[in-house]
C-alpha cells in the first residue's frame, strides 16, 4: 500500500513537470530574452526647412534591446546629431531619445521609431532678424519620427539608412514651427549577448 502512495506521487510529479516543460516551451517563441547593444554612427544631411538652409553634420547614438518578438523587435534608441557644416543661414543639433521597433527578415532590418528631445538652432552672423529682433539661438522640444533600414554584413556590422521627420518649435517663421528632414547613412555595430541567437541574424 505505501508502495502504492509513493507510485501515484511519483506519477504526479513526473505528469507536473511535463506539463511545466511544455508550458515553458510553448512560451518561448512568443517572447524571449535577447539583450543586445548597438553602436552607431553615420552622416547625416539635413534640410533646416529654414529659407532653404542645409547642414552637414555627424550622428551616433545607441540601441539598447532587451526582449525580442517573433516578428519584431522594439528597443531604446538614443542619438544626438552635430552640424559640422552649418550652411549659411541657420544650424540644428539635437539629442533625441525614444523607442524603436525593428521587424528583421534575415539580413534586412527595417525600423521605425519615434523620439522626443532638446534641439538648438544657431543662426549664423549676424543673427536672424524679425522686425526689431535678432535672433542668435533658440531652443526648443523636438519630435521626430522616423524610418530606416539596417543591412547585416556580418553578424556584428551592419549598413544603416535612415530619415527622421522633425518638429521644432521657433520664433523666427510665421507659423512658428519648422520642419527639418536629416537623412543619414552609416555604419552600425552590434553587441550579442546572447551568442545563440547569432544564426536568427
Amino acid at each position: 500500500m505505501k508502495d502504492k502512495h509513493v507510485l501515484v506521487r511519483l506519477v504526479l510529479c513526473a505528469t507536473i513537470c511535463s506539463l511545466a516543460h511544455i508550458a515553458t516551451a510553448q512560451a518561448v517563441p512568443a517572447g524571449t530574452q535577447n539583450l543586445q547593444f548597438s553602436l552607431f554612427a553615420g552622416g547625416t544631411g539635413t534640410f533646416t526647412d529654414l529659407e532653404g538652409g542645409k547642414n552637414l553634420g555627424i550622428t551616433a547614438g545607441v540601441d539598447l534591446t532587451v526582449l525580442t518578438f517573433r516578428l519584431f523587435r522594439p528597443s531604446l534608441e538614443i542619438r544626438g546629431s552635430y552640424p559640422i557644416d552649418g550652411g549659411h543661414i541657420s544650424s540644428q543639433k539635437n539629442f533625441l531619445l525614444g523607442p524603436k521597433v525593428e521587424y528583421p527578415i534575415g539580413r534586412f532590418h527595417p525600423y521605425a521609431d519615434f523620439l522626443v528631445g532638446r534641439g538648438e538652432i544657431d543662426y549664423h552672423a549676424p543673427g536672424f532678424d524679425v522686425g526689431n529682433t535678432r535672433y542668435i539661438s533658440t531652443n526648443t522640444l523636438v519630435y521626430s519620427a522616423g524610418v530606416g533600414l539596417d543591412y547585416n554584413l556580418t553578424h556584428s556590422i551592419a549598413v544603416k539608412a535612415d530619415a527622421q521627420f522633425q518638429h521644432w518649435d521657433t520664433p523666427v517663421t510665421t507659423s512658428g514651427v519648422l520642419y527639418p528632414t536629416a537623412i543619414t547613412l552609416g555604419v552600425l555595430y552590434n553587441f550579442d549577448f546572447n551568442p545563440h541567437h547569432r544564426h536568427h541574424q
